[in-house]
């Protein structure tokens, strides 16, 4: 094994699940943990109700399950909530939900009158369904951590698309400049901007009257003849991305490459994304890829696996380890 100190065992072993929106990305953890998946059974009735029967006890073990919860979200939620309940009525001795995508991130507030905060709906089933801890990456907005009242992890993957493209990429790009997509994400860029050593540029968004749809994009800072990396944590349907791509073009940039983390990818998406004048895409594999919408993308897409981070994170939160050690915190 790879890992030290196997001689501290704060619960009884490592036992992983692995829900089925998230087969590849659980295969790739238990491969960097060199663990088995652990077996369970989930049916689904002919009225769409979900059992789950595991094959072997849990009684007093350390249990990760792990479950991006996009499309089909509410399948995968609920998959995931009765797979905790299940777990913690045979008497597991800790269970941690590793939510790589956590749905309903964007429901984080109360924006109008008469609306859910649904982003704290699903912190609060996530606990009363059983879990003792959470595990989840990027999430849309930092204050959806509040609503938890167990501990958890929240990681970025930031780093990993930072060092990929510092590695590969940076040396080839001429006058690079980092994008934000947004105001909403500036922050965010900076820190990305930083971290290549690139100057940043933002796209600012105006809403003209009702239509939603009804935006003024301006570019503040400049991209004349520069290389540009716009970046995200998520891309759904791909309009934002798009608009955004479209104006650092009109503002003289000269080659264009997107750097977001979670690949939604929603209707029409994929090939939206396949179809924009960009030279590559560097995202990971927080939410998986459907061969379909991939063969809008396969030419110009570099998926970069988050399993080593899970898998680190889970063998440290086991062990009784610093996380933060990770990224020198």
């Amino acid at each position: 094994m790879r890992h030290a100190n196997h001689d501290l065992k704060v619960y009884g072993g490592i036992k992983l699940f692995v829900g089925s929106g998230s087969p590849q990305l659980g295969t790739k953890v238990a491969d960097y943990l060199e663990l088995p998946v652990s077996a369970c059974e989930v049916i689904e009735f002919p009225n769409e109700n979900l059992f789950v029967k595991l094959k072997g006890s849990v009684r007093g073990q350390d249990v990760y399950v792990i479950q991006t919860t996009s499309s089909p979200v509410h399948r995968n939620l609920m998959e995931l909530l009765i797979t905790i309940q299940t777990l913690r009525l045979d008497s597991a001795a800790r269970i941690t939900a590793v939510v790589p995508y956590l749905c309903y991130g964007r429901s984080d507030k109360k924006d109008q009158p008469r609306v859910p905060i649904t982003a704290r709906l699903v912190a609060d089933m996530l606990e009363v369904a059983g879990a003792d801890r959470y595990m989840t990456l990027d999430p849309h907005a930092g204050q959806i951590q509040g609503f938890f009242s167990i501990p958890g992890d929240v990681l970025t993957a930031s780093h990993l698309l930072i060092d990929h493209i510092n590695q590969n990429l940076r040396p080839t790009l001429q006058d690079p400049v980092v994008v934000s997509v947004d105001l909403g994400f500036a922050k965010k860029g900076r820190n990305y901007a930083a971290d290549m050593d690139m100057p940043i540029a933002f796209i600012e968004k105006r809403r003209q009257g009702n239509d939603a749809k009804a935006e003024a994009l301006t570019l503040i800072g400049n991209v004349q003849g520069c290389d540009v990396i716009i970046v995200d944590d998520e891309v759904d349907t791909g309009g934002s991305i798009a608009q955004a791509v479209n104006v650092a073009k009109q503002n003289g940039a000269r080659d264009v490459y997107l750097a977001f983390i979670h690949p939604i990818l929603s209707r029409n998406g994929a090939e939206r994304l396949g179809a924009l004048p960009i030279k590559r895409i560097f995202t990971t594999d927080s939410v998986p890829i459907s061969p379909e919408k991939m063969r809008f993308l396969e030419d110009k897409i570099t998926v970069i696996s988050i399993a080593p981070l899970i898998g680190e994170v889970i063998q440290r939160a086991h062990e009784g380890r610093s996380v933060g050690e990770m990224f020198n915190e």
